[in-house]
């Protein structure tokens, strides 16, 4: 590949004398569908030339339904992939005024993409939290790969779009009882609103968002979660149209790579999507944080976690009698979805922690086993409370596997008020479970135990915990999340385990919703 400070070779579409952006890409690349759209902001700021490496008529294809706006060539022999020399494509090339090369992107990679719009004069253009995952990586590039037999044509590919098909109309005989035929046919186990024309349009008409357009592509089956079709499962889950405010943004999160919901909705593990809400459309909405907070005690918690359920199983097409593979299952999987009761708590809530405004709306997100109870009613100090959760929360997953996974702990406000009173932040919190959770080494003894957690005690870390050897639980404060919720009357808080974690697992994700 060329280096950074060398003089590049000619190539078609670039002009000498300024600087340039050399993108290379071929059209059935996925991340190459997901960077270019991104480099159309830069157009004005950089000399942008796209090099495609497939024919003419793929090439118009791929530029007419990803909307590409700056001026693309073809690499008819790949004579210029071969010169540049990229690995994997997408490959980018910026060029200064005299042709040297200043900068090189492989893959798809939003903090690099904002990178390179500062470097030549531009904001960024790569938001945390606009679906696409943080980093991915490309494919190998055309002028690399053997030469082989292609069966059927080429240019019949798959591309990203942004604007989908329009939901499908179905008719149903009056013969047919309209909630039991959209029970059938389009929900789960539980009887759904049938969702009508009429009801639908309703809430396009509340979202403000074109019906076609492409929230996000939902796994394990990749269906296009077009606003129409969101729409259409939240009728059915029983949103009120202003719910449409939150369900993109919930959409978009639980298709962020780094949730990994195809993991989460393929797993034998208990783990469901649960939902956290942040901020005033907590009160806006009617989201309920205080008692029976996981219970069915509000509209809207109950029917966002419905209509996120639904959307799985409609478009994602995770089924519970087919892909979805739980062994036994969670209640969860009906419905999820807490909101934060940030008036008892004395901390900054959850979504300021993950890094937004207090005053913004949030959702976050967390594969979550189903809550695990905490009951202390009779510490006086913030330690002895926060040892028993400790306790707790050596048990999940499993009572001798540490490190490869997370947990939410949701204290109630008087379990909080114990722990303000001790003075108590936090960070402090957090720290000390992290600390206090472990295993005793004395549980790993017996070498010819061959349950779980005993194959990989030589990666654990041994720590003293009260006085007693320990290996500890989990891998650092950060797997460790809290979130105040529930009623004042009753010190009962939960312990809430994850999937499998970090890069190959799922990690938690938070997402604005606009104001």
């Amino acid at each position: 590949m060329i280096r950074e400070g060398q003089t590049v070779p000619a190539v078609l579409g670039y002009t000498p004398g300024k600087a340039a952006l050399l993108v290379f890409f071929e059209a059935d690349c996925p991340t190459c569908q997901i960077t270019l759209p991104y480099l159309n902001a830069l157009k004005d700021s950089v000399q942008i030339v796209g090099i495609s490496q497939d024919d003419e008529p793929t090439t118009q294809q791929f530029i007419a339904q990803l909307g590409i706006g700056f001026p693309v060539e073809i690499d008819r022999d790949l004579s210029a992939s071969r010169a540049f020399d990229p690995q994997s494509v997408p490959s980018l090339f910026l060029l200064d005024e005299d042709g040297r090369l200043q900068r090189t992107v492989v893959g798809f990679d939003k903090a690099s993409l904002n990178e390179l719009a500062a470097a030549v004069g531009h904001s960024a253009i790569a938001p945390e939290h606009d679906g696409a995952p943080a980093w991915k990586p490309g494919c190998s590039s055309r002028h690399l790969e053997p030469e082989a037999e292609v069966e059927g044509d080429p240019r019949d590919i798959h591309l990203l779009r942004r604007a989908g098909d329009r939901a499908s109309r179905t008719r149903v005989s009056e013969e047919h009882d309209l909630v039991e035929f959209c029970m059938k046919h389009y929900g789960d186990a539980l009887p759904v609103v049938p969702p009508t024309e009429e009801r639908v349009q309703k809430m396009l008409v509340a979202s403000g968002l074109p019906a076609e357009a492409v929230v996000a592509r939902v796994p394990p089956c990749y269906g296009e979660a077009t606003v129409e079709k969101i729409a259409a499962n939240a009728v059915m889950a029983g949103c009120v149209p202003e719910m449409m405010r939150v369900l993109p943004a919930l959409v978009r999160a639980v298709c962020d790579e780094r949730f990994n919901i195809h993991g989460v909705q393929a797993t034998t593990h208990f783990a469901a999507p649960l939902i956290i809400v942040n901020g005033p459309v907590r009160r806006q909405l009617g989201f309920w944080s205080q008692q029976n907070v996981f219970s069915n005690v509000a509209r809207a918690n109950s029917t966002l976690g419905r209509a996120l359920q639904l959307i799985l199983l409609n478009l994602g097409g995770a089924r519970p009698d087919g892909i979805d593979m739980s062994t036994l299952g969670n209640p969860g999987k009906f419905s999820y979805c807490i909101a934060e009761n940030e008036e008892e708590s004395p901390w900054e809530p959850l979504h300021v922690e993950r890094g937004l405004a207090a005053q913004r709306s949030a959702v976050s997100l967390f594969a979550a086993e189903p809550p695990r109870a905490v009951s202390e009613h009779t510490a006086r100090r913030g330690r002895t409370l926060l040892m028993a959760v400790a306790r707790t929360l050596a048990t999940v997953w499993s009572p001798r596997s540490c490190m490869a996974f997370e947990a939410l702990v949701v204290l109630c406000p008087e379990h909080v008020k114990t722990l303000q009173r001790d003075g108590f932040s936090r960070s402090q919190v957090r720290q000390f479970l992290f600390e206090h959770s472990g295993v005793p080494v004395r549980y790993y003894q017996d070498r010819d135990d061959t349950g779980e957690g005993m194959q990989m005690v030589a990666q654990y870390r041994e720590v003293t915990i009260d006085g007693e050897r320990c290996y500890q639980k989990f891998r650092s404060p950060e797997q460790l999340h809290l979130v105040v919720a529930g009623g004042t009357a009753g010190k009962f808080s939960a312990v809430i385990g994850s999937w499998a974690t970090g890069p190959t697992g799922s990690q938690m994700v938070t997402y604005p919703i606009p104001d």
